[in-house]
């Protein structure tokens, strides 16, 4: 039987360098076997072949052609299918016949799951995985994990191969598990085909994950150019940077300048060479959060100090601001990763030298981490001088994290999105759940990078993929009276950007967190409200808090059956407040039907908030059970 022929389009994409002969064709990395293709959106399949070549590429029965363009680059589009099982094949061919084929594909809802640690916490670490991961057997429910990378630019390929898999007890258990089981309870509700591509890396912020467009239209023309710089001439990158740095300490400590003027502070020997939490006696053994100054003075000959040279520290943890003689010459953040920072020639001089490091550590260990055999200068001669101890430490009185540069693994911009997200191409997602915003909390501005990071991943996999996010767990020390809390002020900003898109969705997480443990183990029940949301099913939220008769009715929107206080006549979570936190209160109301009801004879508080802690303990619930998020609005009248 020939094959028909459709429609070709096109796309020609720009790229700063040019394309390598192809030996064959090829289509873009998220193709393999056991794909699961978007049902009812138009199928667009992306590939690379030399310049010029006419290619085809066949899915099942129906064949599209198309001339590849001067970047080397294709594209064909097939029309959509609806949701089926049945097992297709996808070929790929050029001039030199048929160069590659990709069987037992399927059509169904495939959605993007991305994030940071909650995200990336598998299968295997959460509750009962013995037996979710024993009895998981489900050829209709496959998962693809994306390799970690960054990337100054978009690519067009992953950073280490990719897989299509079926779900089995090989398989499963180094997966997501919020992933896995928002898809699990998607395949019992909707009985075909489901599709995860997870791509998430704990500890990152939500600015690695935005599109180039995205990064572009909040942070400018002058950011995106600082960070391609990074790539071709990072001395140069890290100089222009460093008066960013410099300005926030400077306000932060008072005028303080230790790059410039060591002196300015005092200095203790480092006890051992070693991360500095288990230097025993000072107070980094206990509080190792913050910032820490370290220093090492380096007396070198004409010789060495002549020309380029490479100043090698090895593994820092975790963020790193690298200064010699009062010269920037590094910023990188990852325990990780090793520094090796070149000295541009005229830095140093004979005698008296000077390497002054801020170090950053946010969690658990600090300092320099890794081989101390490989802390050294080695100068362009080869001659190689030790700094393998000598080094004098000062603790810092700054606690805030350090402005990070655009380059940065963690919160640099777009860099994980242009490695890991911007590879997929333009393949149609029913929908993205979202798992993030610890490393965002205290960072103003997370509403409208919440909102680039939807008009980007819309622009990449179409207009109509719906967005899941799923608001901060409770975690960390109870809270007996009303206070500030950036972690509450986070969830707010979560709530407010799912608020602002009528496409989006917001599942709640506050009651079913660990205090003591910020990666809850109950994934099982986070999966099941995004797989509620995506769907489309309501869920309980905050419409508005209406003043009436000495009393604030708080009324909810997606409530099933009605609200009720569990083990206790009250509510628990409801605060009153002022213009001024010192004005809120903790108050005991009632639930009714889909409402809260809260007295306030005096008529004072202006706004109302629920669960705004960081580890808030909430009793309200509809009869699914649900409870609702955490929240704040603004009190009206009748």
């Amino acid at each position: 039987m020939h094959a028909r022929l459709v429609k070709a389009v096109l796309v020609g994409l720009s790229t700063s360098c040019a394309v390598p002969a192809l030996a064959a064709p090829s289509l873009g990395p998220i193709w393999g076997d056991r794909a699961v293709i978007q049902r009812d959106r138009r199928i667009v399949i992306e590939g690379k072949a030399d310049a010029g070549e006419n290619v085809t590429v066949t899915l099942d029965d129906v064949s599209a052609a198309a001339k590849a363009d001067k970047a080397g680059r294709f594209s064909v589009r097939f029309p959509a299918r609806e949701a089926s099982d049945r097992p297709l094949t996808l070929t790929v061919s050029g001039k030199v016949g048929e160069a590659a084929r990709f069987e037992r594909l399927v059509v169904g809802d495939v959605y993007l799951c991305s994030g940071q640690s909650n995200m990336e916490h598998a299968v295997r670490n959460g509750l009962d995985a013995w037996n979710q991961i024993h009895a998981a057997y489900d050829d209709g429910l496959r998962m693809v994990t994306i390799p970690k990378a960054v990337s100054d630019r978009p690519l067009d390929h992953f950073g280490g191969a990719v897989a299509w898999q079926a779900t089995t007890p090989e398989t499963l258990p180094h997966f997501s598990a919020v992933c896995y089981y928002m898809a699990k309870d998607l395949r019992r509700r909707l009985g075909i085909p489901i599709g995860t591509i997870h791509a998430s890396w704990g500890g990152s912020a939500s600015r690695p994950w935005l599109t180039a467009e995205g990064g572009r239209a909040l942070y400018g023309d002058a950011e995106m150019a600082l960070l391609h710089r990074f790539a071709i001439d990072p001395v140069g990158a890290v100089a222009q940077f460093a008066p960013r740095w410099e300005d926030w300490y400077r306000k932060e400590s008072g005028g303080k300048r230790p790059w410039a003027d060591p002196d300015g502070i005092d200095w203790l020997a480092v006890p051992r060479m070693s991360p500095w939490n288990h230097w025993a006696g000072t107070p980094l053994e206990t509080n190792p959060v913050g910032t820490v100054w370290l220093r090492r003075t380096v007396e070198l000959t004409a010789a060495e100090a002549r020309g380029e040279t490479t100043l090698s520290l090895g593994k820092v943890d975790d963020l790193d601001m690298t200064w010699v003689n009062g010269h920037p010459v590094g910023n990188t953040y990852g325990p990780d990763q090793d520094r090796d920072y070149r000295i541009p020639a005229g830095v140093l001089q004979p005698g008296r030298n000077e390497v002054i490091i801020a170090v950053s550590s946010g969690w658990g260990d600090g300092g320099l981490v890794g081989d101390i055999a490989r802390l050294a200068l080695t100068a362009g001669n080869g001659d190689r001088v030790a700094l393998e101890s000598g080094w004098r430490y000062s603790i810092s009185p700054v606690k805030a994290f350090p402005p990070r540069s655009p380059w940065d693994r963690q919160a640099g911009i777009g860099v994980m999105a242009n490695a890991m997200i911007a590879p997929i191409g333009h393949y149609a997602l029913k929908g993205v759940a979202w798992y993030q915003g610890e490393s965002d909390v205290g960072r103003l501005g997370y509403v409208q990078r919440l909102k680039a990071l939807f008009a980007g991943w819309r622009r990449q996999f179409g207009g109509d993929t719906r967005m899941l996010v799923v608001q901060l767990a409770n975690f960390g020390a109870p809270q007996p009276a009303p206070t500030a809390s950036a972690m509450a002020e986070l969830r707010e900003a979560q709530r407010e950007a799912v608020a602002a898109d009528s496409n989006a969705a917001l599942v709640t997480a506050i009651d079913i967190g660990e205090r003591t443990d910020i990666h809850p183990a109950n994934k099982q029940e986070v999966g099941r409200r995004l797989a509620a949301a995506a769907v489309g099913e309501p869920l309980p939220q905050p419409r508005s808090a209406v003043r009436e008769d000495g009393e604030v009715r708080v009324t909810f929107s997606g409530v099933q059956g009605t609200l009720a206080a569990w083990s206790g006549n009250s509510p628990l979570g409801f605060e009153l407040c002022g213009t001024e936190q010192s004005t809120c209160r903790f108050v005991a109301g009632k639930a009714e039907g889909d409402s809260v009801v809260l007295p306030d004879a005096q008529g004072t508080a202006t706004r109302v908030r629920y669960a705004w802690a960081n580890s808030p303990v909430v009793n309200l619930y509809d009869s699914r059970p649900l409870t609702p998020p955490a929240f704040e609005l603004p009190i009206t009248r009748k």
